[in-house]
């Protein structure tokens, strides 16, 4: 989804638990393709236009970490802040699409532009509307978050290409409280929901940096910039996933939650950073993306999984490629093995 830190890829997909009392009888009811297509947008508008502070629990296999997230919609001006609350003291700032993270403990500012929205409660993309071809979409029993009542709404894979998820949306404003997502035996795989959040009437201040006096920080700012890729090709993208970015980034050695060097930095701000291609692909709800470096890096081949998000590494010709994606492991190597390199030379 994204999930996802992505965070991003990010993309940044983050889960959490949260107890949720069992109900005696449940329902299906499918949404005919409008009615999906207007809910997802409702969603994705309240996690983007409204004002929203809580706190999330995120589960990612044996990981379980707590965040504070406050939502701001300033005029024209979005704003974010997350910090996390658990280990080392960690926040990122985001003014539209500039991100700025803090890591206190090493005075150190990274400083990039977002590149997917895969923060909690923002995990539905643009182009939600497709989703429909991919998902069947159905609304369940009603349910309760926080406090607040919420309509579950299920998203079922029309394939085994992909995850399915379980959704708990504000009745109210749309507003994404509680995310699951699910492996084809219906297992949960990633959790992630609010324990404590308010909608509306948020003080401005509480988006402002808990560090005010950053001076004598070291300051890195990861420039990114715009490439044309279209020399590597994959034949074998799953369906549904469209390119939606593609570029040159700085991404961190360190392991890190999910694809991007966002991720790195909070886990382990001292890594060492590295210049590699990135591209993106999504199907409006996960993400796959695709990092190329030069072969001259010490790298394994071989796959490793976090929660959701399963990584493959291999080596092709001259060049180390990183394929992360919020999919099945066997989709992701279907992506894997049929990627190509066409040298315009």
């Amino acid at each position: 989804m994204r999930k996802t830190l992505a965070w991003f890829s990010f993309v940044i997909v983050i889960t959490c638990l949260i107890a949720y009392p069992a109900y005696a009888q449940s329902f299906e009811i499918p949404y005919d393709r409008s009615d999906a297509q207007a809910l997802l947008k409702k969603m994705q508008s309240a996690a983007q236009k409204l004002n929203y502070a809580g706190i999330f629990v995120y589960q990612q296999g044996n990981q379980v970490r707590t965040s504070r997230i406050t939502h701001l919609l300033d005029g024209k001006n979005e704003v974010e802040k997350l910090e996390v609350l658990d280990g080392n003291p960690r926040e990122y700032i985001r003014n539209n699409e500039e991100i700025t993270y803090y890591a206190p403990e090493t005075k150190t500012l990274l400083v990039e532009r977002r590149t997917t929205q895969d923060v909690f409660a923002a995990i539905i993309a643009s182009n939600s509307t497709e989703l429909t071809e991919y998902y069947n979409i159905q609304k369940k029993e009603a349910g309760r978050v926080a406090g607040f009542d919420c309509q579950i709404i299920t998203l079922s894979p029309t394939d085994h290409l992909r995850y399915g998820y379980k959704l708990w949306s504000e009745k109210r404003t749309g507003l994404l409280l509680r995310a699951q997502t699910l492996n084809h035996n219906r297992d949960v795989v990633e959790q992630i929901a609010f324990t404590q959040i308010e909608i509306g009437n948020i003080d401005k201040n509480l988006v402002k940096p808990s560090f005010t006096n950053t001076a004598g920080w070291r300051r890195e700012n990861a420039v990114m910039a715009q490439l044309n890729l279209s020399a590597w090709t994959v034949k074998a993208m799953l369906p549904g996933f469209k390119k939606i970015r593609e570029f040159k980034r700085i991404v961190s050695d360190a392991p890190s939650m999910n694809s991007t060097s966002v991720s790195a930095f909070l886990v382990n701000p001292q890594s060492n950073y590295r210049e590699v291609a990135q591209i993106v692909f999504s199907d409006g709800l996960a993400a796959i993306s695709l990092f190329i470096e030069p072969s001259a890096q010490h790298k394994t081949e071989g796959s490793m999984q976090q929660g959701a998000m399963n990584i493959i590494t291999k080596r092709q010709d001259d060049h180390w490629l990183t394929i992360v994606g919020e999919v099945p492991l066997a989709s992701l190597r279907q992506v894997a093995n049929s990627i190509e390199f066409k040298s315009n030379k």
